[in-house]
């Protein structure tokens, strides 16, 4: 390892809190599986993964969504007997 790259990795190490967390096997297996894939550690892998979820916002929909709910789970069968039965 070069000089430079351990100053680098000492200064990441820094910014970094120890942390543990449980995981299933297959899950581990898993992230060990892509680690090995794409040449990353598991620590590097998790932090990503951790990384990607936590940026992601939430989809709000529009407070319209529902209002036209009717209860009805039969309105696509009888569409032609609803739109023209006078009540």
């Amino acid at each position: 390892m070069s000089y430079n790259k351990y100053i680098g990795l000492k200064n990441w190490l820094k910014m970094m809190k120890p942390t543990t967390i449980y995981l299933p096997e297959e899950t581990e297996a898993s992230l060990q599986e892509l680690a090995n894939k794409t040449g990353k550690s598991l620590p590097e892998l998790i932090e990503e993964v951790i990384n990607n979820y936590l940026s992601q916002k939430p989809v709000k929909l529009p407070k319209s969504v529902g209002m036209g709910a009717s209860g009805r789970t039969d309105l696509s069968s009888k569409t032609e007997q609803l739109l023209w039965t006078e009540e």
